[in-house]
């Protein structure tokens, strides 16, 4: 993969994502993932950053080809996340336990519903 295009190319379909489903979730037209794709267009780095966002991908191997693909930063920090809910839940009793995994699946499902 030479171009930019090729690997927005490569990463869209491999993160399971059409042109136009990218585009709507970035805020852009179908047209500028397809002129981008096709390397008619240079991105600006907004839209760059939201296709690195929404993807999980690297900016650099996105922009130049350099580094991996998966951008490990975001699952590093995930990790970190998750292991911090972990210690405040451990410290909870069966009962509160309960409840924030209550809370938080409640959380889940309103956070769906407005982002459909």
């Amino acid at each position: 993969m030479n171009t930019l295009g090729e690997r927005l190319n490569y990463a869209r379909k491999k993160k399971g994502f059409t042109q136009d489903s990218l585009a709507e979730t970035i805020g852009v037209s179908r047209g500028v993932i397809y002129n981008l794709e096709k390397n008619k267009t240079e991105p600006q780095t907004i839209v760059t950053n939201a296709i690195c966002q929404t993807l999980k991908i690297n900016k650099d191997w996105l922009i130049d080809g350099t580094g991996e693909m998966e951008d490990t930063r975001e699952n590093s920090k995930s990790a970190k996340i998750l292991a911090e809910l972990y210690e405040v839940a451990e410290s909870l009793s069966e009962n509160e336990q309960l409840y924030l995994l209550d809370t938080v699946k409640a959380l889940k499902q309103r956070l769906s519903r407005e982002t459909k």
